[in-house]
C-alpha cells in the first residue's frame, strides 16, 4: 500500500472517537496499486495448488488466533456488537479453509469429443484458468467476511486482486492485508487502496482490470455496469428478506430466529428480514411474543459482550429510517413498538397495517425496522413474499413438505430456506440473488468459477 499526502480518519459511528486514519488515494495512487497486481498475477497463475492452499489454511489458522483483536477493529470502525464481530472473524477461519480444499481440487474434465464423427480419434478436455486481476469493492457491514470471500476464492483461483474496501471500515480490510503477508501471500498479490467514489471509479475503469467483484447498492452496481464493457462482473447487492410463518410453525424456533433475522446488526444486513408475512390464526400469538423479545433486545456500545443493537452507520442513516417511518404512518401504518432513535441509536422497530407499496415494504430499509403481515392462504402470502424487485433469500416456517417445495418452486430468490431465516448464510454454500439483488454468486467454489475461464485442449492421435 502506497502513503498519500492526505490522510483520512476513520470514525467510531458509537462515541464519534477516532479509530485510525488511512489515505486518501490519489489517481497515480490507484494506478501503482492496480500495476502490482498486474505484475504479480503471473506468479499467482503459476503458484502451485498445494502452495495456494497453504497460504489460505495459514491466514484461517492467523485469524483464529487473533479473532477478540480483529472483532473489536470491526466493533469500533462499523459499531458491530461485539459478540456478532467475535462470529464474523470465526465464521471468516471457515471461508479461508473453504477455498483452501477448492484450491487443492479446482480441475477441469474430459470431453467426449467422439460423440461426433468429426471428433473421433481426438482426446477432448478443459482446464480452469485464472481470469486475471480482480477489482473488489466490499461494504461496511461485513468488512471482513464479505473481503474475505472475494480475496480468499481469488487465491484459490490463482487470481490478484485490488481490493477498496468501504470508507467507513478501512482498517479491518488493512489488518487483513498484515495478515495475508504473514501467510505468505506474494507482494501485488493483494492491493487495498482506500477513499471515496473516486477511487473506486479509477479502480473499475481501468482496462487492466480483468474482473470486477462488487457488494453494495443497486444503484451504485448499474453504474458500474455502464461502465464494465467486456468484463466479467459478479454483483451481490441489496434485499428486503421476506419470511412466511405458516399456521403450523414451530412459533418457539420461529420467534427466536426472526428476532434475530430482523435486528441483528440493526438490521445492516443485506438478508435482514424486512417482512414477515404471518398466518391469522397465529398472528396475535406470533405479534405478541415477537414484540415482547424485541423489547427486550440491550442497545448499548458495541464494545460491550451485553449490547444487542450498536449504532447504525452515519447519522444520514437514521434519519432515512425516520423518514421512511414518518411515510409509513401517513400512509396508515401503525409503529407497536420502538421508530425513536437518539443519534445513531435507533430502537428495533415493529410495524403493522402495511401495504405493499410503502418504502419500509418495498425498498431495501437497512436499519431495525421489519413488517408484519397476516395471511389467510398460503399461495397469497407466497404471492406477497415474491413481490417486489429484489429476490436474494426468503425463509418459510411449515411444517407442510408440500408448501416448502412450493415455496421453494415459486419464490424468485437466490436461497430458499427451510424452517429458518433468509438471514442464515453458511460460507461454502452459493449465495447471490436474483432480480435487482445481483448477477452472480459467492461462495468459495462459485466464486472461483466466476474468476476461472475455461481453456479446451483437443488432441489429434491420428496422425
Amino acid at each position: 500500500m502506497v502513503a498519500s499526502i492526505q490522510e483520512t480518519p476513520v470514525i467510531n459511528p458509537y462515541d464519534g472517537s477516532v479509530v485510525g486514519t488511512v489515505p486518501e488515494f490519489s489517481e497515480q495512487d490507484v494506478r501503482d496499486a492496480i500495476s502490482r497486481a498486474v505484475q504479480a498475477a503471473p506468479i499467482m497463475a503459476s503458484m502451485p495448488a498445494h502452495q495456494r492452499g497453504s497460504i489460505l489454511n495459514k491466514a484461517a489458522q492467523l485469524i483464529a488466533g487473533q479473532v477478540d483483536e480483529i472483532a473489536r477493529i470491526m466493533a469500533r470502525e462499523n459499531g458491530k456488537p461485539l459478540k456478532y464481530a467475535r462470529l464474523e472473524a470465526q465464521r471468516a477461519v471457515d471461508t479461508f479453509n473453504f477455498a483452501a480444499d477448492e484450491a487443492r481440487r479446482l480441475h477441469g474434465e474430459t470431453i467426449p469429443l467422439d460423440a461426433s464423427a468429426g471428433g473421433v480419434g481426438k482426446i477432448g478436455y478443459f482446464i480452469r484458468v485464472p481470469v486475471g486481476v480482480i477489482a473488489a469493492i466490499t461494504p461496511f457491514n461485513f468488512p471482513l467476511n464479505l473481503s474475505v470471500h472475494k480475496v480468499a476464492p481469488a487465491i484459490a483461483a490463482g487470481c490478484t486482486v485490488v481490493m477498496k474496501p468501504a470508507p467507513a471500515t478501512p482498517m479491518t480490510v488493512l489488518k487483513l492485508a498484515e495478515i495475508l503477508r504473514e501467510a505468505g501471500l506474494p507482494d501485488g498479490a493483494f492491493e487495498v487502496i482506500t477513499g471515496g467514489a473516486e477511487v473506486g471509479s479509477w479502480l473499475t475503469t481501468d482496462p487492466r482490470i480483468n474482473m470486477i467483484s462488487f457488494t453494495g447498492s443497486p444503484a451504485v452496481a448499474h453504474h458500474i455496469t455502464k461502465t464494465a464493457g467486456l468484463r466479467r462482473v459478479v454483483l451481490e447487492l441489496g434485499g428486503n428478506a421476506a419470511t412466511i410463518i405458516d399456521e403450523d410453525a414451530n412459533l418457539d424456533a420461529a420467534i427466536s430466529r426472526t428476532i434475530m433475522g430482523s435486528f441483528s446488526y440493526s438490521g445492516q444486513v443485506c438478508i435482514s428480514i424486512q417482512r414477515i408475512y404471518i398466518h391469522r390464526k397465529r398472528y396475535e400469538e406470533f405479534r405478541t411474543r415477537f414484540v415482547a423479545a424485541a423489547e427486550k433486545l440491550k442497545l448499548g456500545d458495541p464494545l460491550s459482550d451485553q449490547t444487542d443493537i450498536g449504532p447504525l452507520i452515519n447519522d444520514a442513516s437514521a434519519e432515512r429510517i425516520e423518514r421512511w417511518l414518518d411515510e409509513a404512518v401517513a400512509q396508515g401504518a401503525s409503529i407497536v413498538t420502538g421508530g425513536t432513535h437518539e443519534g445513531r441509536m435507533f430502537a428495533p422497530t415493529v410495524l403493522e397495517n402495511v401495504h405493499s407499496g410503502m418504502q419500509v415494504m418495498c425498498a431495501e430499509a437497512f436499519g431495525p425496522l421489519v413488517s408484519l403481515v397476516p395471511f389467510d392462504d398460503f399461495e397469497d402470502a407466497l404471492t406477497m413474499a415474491d413481490e417486489g424487485n429484489f429476490g436474494l433469500q426468503a425463509g418459510v416456517y411449515t411444517r407442510d413438505l408440500n408448501k416448502a417445495m412450493r415455496a421453494v418452486q415459486r419464490l424468485n430468490v437466490g436461497g430458499v430456506i427451510i424452517n429458518d431465516v433468509p438471514t442464515l448464510r453458511i460460507d461454502n454454500m452459493p449465495y447471490g440473488g436474483n432480480k435487482d439483488s445481483g448477477i452472480g454468486r459467492e461462495g468459495p467454489r462459485f466464486a472461483i468459477e466466476e474468476m476461472t475461464t475455461l481453456k479446451m485442449v483437443v488432441i489429434n492421435t491420428g496422425i
